[in-house]
C-alpha cells in the first residue's frame, strides 16, 4: 500500500533551514546538510545510517560518517524525519510530508510495511484524552512474519514431514 503525500508549504531544505535558523544559537545550512536532506527526500524509503552512507559513497557525496549522524539527529529535532527503533536497530522515515501511520515489521527478512487504520488514530486519540495526556505523535510497530516468510516457513515444515 502507498501512502498519500501530504501537502507542505515548505520544501525540505526550507524547512530545515527555518529550523536551524530558529535554534537558540542560529546556524547556517551546510552544503554538505543541504544535498543530505535533498537526498534522503528524493524517494521514500526507510533507512538506517549506514545504509545512508553507502548510498551516499556510491552517488560520490563526499559527506562525513560525522555529518551524517550529527545532520540525521537535527532533522529527528525538526520534524522531517522519524526515527524508529526496532529491535537494536535505529531506521530512519520521513515525517514531513508523509502522513501518520504504522508499521508492520517482519522479523525474518525485515520487511516493512506501512499501513493507516481509522480505529487505531481513534482509539489512540482516545485514550490519550482519557489520561488528560496532551499527544505529540506516536509510533505502532507490530513484529512477526510476513506472508512470503511464512510461505517459505510452511513449505519446509512439509518437506520435514516426509
Amino acid at each position: 500500500m502507498s501512502l498519500p503525500a501530504v501537502h507542505v508549504g515548505q520544501s525540505p531544505v526550507e524547512k530545515f533551514r527555518e529550523y536551524l535558523a530558529s535554534r537558540a544559537t542560529p546556524k547556517r545550512i551546510t552544503d554538505q546538510q543541504k544535498d543530505l536532506v535533498e537526498h534522503i527526500f528524493a524517494r521514500h524509503s526507510h533507512f538506517d545510517a549506514d545504509q545512508l552512507l553507502k548510498d551516499l559513497e556510491g552517488a560520490g557525496a563526499g559527506i562525513s560518517r560525522a555529518t551524517v549522524y550529527r545532520t540525521l539527529t537535527k532533522l529527528v529535532d525538526a520534524g522531517l524525519l522519524r526515527k524508529l527503533e526496532i529491535g537494536t536497530r535505529v531506521f530512519y522515515e520521513h515525517d514531513y510530508g508523509y502522513p501518520q501511520h504504522e508499521h508492520l515489521v517482519c522479523h525474518v527478512c525485515h520487511k516493512m510495511i506501512e499501513f493507516q487504520h481509522p480505529a487505531i488514530e481513534s482509539a489512540i486519540a482516545e485514550i490519550a484524552a482519557q489520561h488528560q495526556f496532551q499527544m505529540e505523535g506516536h509510533t505502532l510497530v507490530i513484529q512477526g512474519t510476513c506472508i512470503e516468510c511464512n510461505r517459505a516457513r510452511s513449505s519446509k515444515r512439509r518437506l520435514d514431514l516426509i
